[in-house]
């Protein structure tokens, strides 16, 4: 089970206080407690742009993927059953996929490799990976905190291979019990896949039923 980490010592802001924007602050630290004590508020950190400050988001409205609304085309069904799945396995090989510098509007550095890294030690963060082979050629990584998966980010070095992730991701957490898989923002692609838009006060709702039921049990270890 996951190890608590020392409290967040921040006062972070309410996601009420977020701009037209999303942003809801900027500052603190990316400490293992931070960060949790974010995601319980309905918050996830972001720099404002390639080196700047950190930020805490709250888009309104927010992109969630109902477990039981994932849309896969034939194309896709065929893609997946090419791929072996595999979780936490490689979880730095996934996030350092997700920050390669050559992906447009990429902003994960150093310092969320490591966060997130230690995330993962202490059994709070996971990936989702897409092999072919002994190559890691997808995956998605997030935070898990009771029935609640935050995605982060996902990448793909073959096609479909980052879907085929995601695709996995939603069955493990629907057959775990799962409530709430998080997205932060939707997009053409991402509404593809069943991705819907939900108030931020909506969000709120699901967020604290998610954090108040049990981790799924593929993400216990």
């Amino acid at each position: 089970m996951p190890i608590e980490p020392p409290p967040n010592r921040w006062d972070l802001p309410h996601p009420s206080d977020a701009d037209e924007h999303g942003v809801a602050g900027v500052g603190a630290d990316l400490e293992p407690g931070t960060l949790l004590a974010a995601y319980r508020a309905g918050l996830f950190p972001m720099r404002l742009g390639t080196g700047g400050p950190v930020a805490w988001w709250s888009p309104d409205p927010r992109g969630i993927l109902p477990l039981d609304g994932l849309r896969m085309s034939r194309s896709l069904r065929r893609s997946c059953r090419r791929f072996e799945v595999r979780v936490d396995t490689a979880f730095e090989g996934v996030v350092r996929g997700c920050a390669d510098p050559a992906r447009p509007h990429g902003w994960i550095d150093r310092s969320f490799v490591e966060a997130y890294g230690e995330l993962h030690r202490l059994g709070w963060a996971h990936s989702v990976e897409t092999w072919l082979g002994d190559e890691l050629v997808g995956g998605v990584y997030g935070v898990a905190i009771g029935g609640l998966f935050a995605g982060e980010s996902m990448f793909h070095r073959v096609t479909d291979a980052g879907k085929a992730a995601l695709v996995a991701l939603v069955e493990l957490l629907r057959g775990g019990g799962a409530r709430l898989l998080d997205v932060q923002w939707s997009t053409p692609h991402l509404e593809a896949l069943g991705v819907v838009e939900v108030t931020r006060e909506r969000y709120l709702e699901l967020l604290a039923e998610a954090i108040a039921a049990p981790l799924p049990l593929a993400l216990r270890r």
